[in-house]
């Protein structure tokens, strides 16, 4: 099989190393190369997020991507795509894919379709985002026709704090933010390191977890046509029965 290569578009340097793990994870000819935004202010804050996202930003990328050989790009943020609303969103992939001359995507967007892939329309709500950013998360998603049943946010404001997280803290955030009404868990900041804990999520809640670097990589790869299978990747890698 050829090789298939998905571009990550990465805003600033906090868990970036999840895309590595994902890649030695996923079949041997499957490459993710990370190319890095600008971040501007580090800041869940809404103002900064809606500057996160621009073309601008994604302008200084494009050669690398072309040089890195993509097949499809992913905007590798959540909160810098769900802030611009629905339409917004939308907006920012195909002006990314313009701009690159590929299919585009971005997290959030990888969240909805996982979900429509999964067929579980009952979310909880797992982010380490403060509460207003949380909201337009949920927005985005009932949007998409989701249905969010809970949520918690832990009103962390900067990517790099949260990058700081270790195995137990996203444990405890996974559980306190899941319902018994819910068919899957959902964290979605693409700062936090979920990567090597996902057999230990799916495990401890017995349910599927989808996380940000784990549903763009999906996103990515789903652009390009390809299926890929991860023994410890959750069920959104699970191989077909």
């Amino acid at each position: 099989m050829d090789m298939t290569t998905v571009g990550l578009l990465y805003p600033g340097h906090s868990a970036e190393d999840d895309y590595p793990r994902l890649e030695v994870l996923l079949d041997s000819d499957i490459r993710l190369p990370i190319i890095h935004t600008d971040i501007g202010e580090d800041a869940h804050r809404v103002d900064a997020l809606l500057k996160m996202g621009t073309p601008e930003r994604f302008a200084t990328g494009m050669e690398a991507l072309r040089l890195e050989g993509a097949e499809s790009v992913v905007w590798a943020c959540t909160s810098g795509s769900f802030v611009l609303g629905w339409e917004g969103a939308h907006e920012q992939v195909r002006e990314l894919a313009k701009a690159a001359g590929m299919p585009a995507s971005s997290t959030s967007f990888g969240f909805v379709n996982a979900v429509r892939h999964l067929g579980m329309p009952r979310v909880a709500i797992a982010a380490t985002y403060p509460a207003d950013v949380t909201e337009y998360f949920a927005a985005f998603l009932e949007k998409s026709g989701a249905v969010v049943v809970s949520g918690r946010d832990a009103g962390i404001l900067t990517a790099e704090e949260v990058g700081t997280w270790g195995r137990e803290q996203v444990l405890e955030l996974a559980r306190s933010a899941d319902h018994p009404d819910a068919d899957v868990v959902l964290m979605p900041d693409t700062a936090l390191h979920t990567v090597a804990h996902l057999a230990d999520l799916e495990e401890a809640l017995g349910k599927p977890v989808l996380t940000a670097n784990q549903v763009t990589v999906w996103e990515g790869l789903r652009l390009a046509d390809r299926r890929a299978w991860g023994d410890k990747l959750g069920r959104l890698f699970a191989r077909p029965d």
